[in-house]
């Protein structure tokens, strides 16, 4: 379906995405990684740096990020060294390590929680 050449809109609407980068973005580098951590830690945000944390060392997407339960991560009362998350877009189980950093932050979100 094209536009009629009569739409009064048709040659001033830009298109949606005009000026914005087409395609996947660039992976975050070490000291990016650093520099968003020590920003969420000076702003006590708690919550937000778990996340981050999880999303760094799940490098899952960010819809499968927001369903993970505490029940996925947690064991009777202790952060389990491994967590099996199903991905919503491809339905296939990923299998993830979480780091000690991780584990901490986690625990320190859900201690004030």
């Amino acid at each position: 379906m094209g536009h009629s050449v009569y739409d009064p809109a048709f040659g001033e609407r830009p298109a949606w995405n005009a000026g914005r980068k087409v395609g996947s973005k660039r992976a975050l580098k070490p000291k990016q990684i650093w520099e968003i951590r020590f920003w969420l830690d000076r702003e006590r945000r708690l919550r937000d740096r778990a996340l981050f944390d999880l999303a760094i060392d799940s490098k899952l997407r960010g819809c499968d990020i927001v369903k993970i339960r505490i029940g996925d991560l947690v064991s009777g009362g202790v952060i389990r060294p491994r967590a099996l998350v199903i991905q919503q877009k491809t339905g296939r189980p990923v299998q993830f390590e979480l780091t000690d950093t991780t584990r901490a932050s986690l625990l320190g979100w859900l201690e004030r929680r």
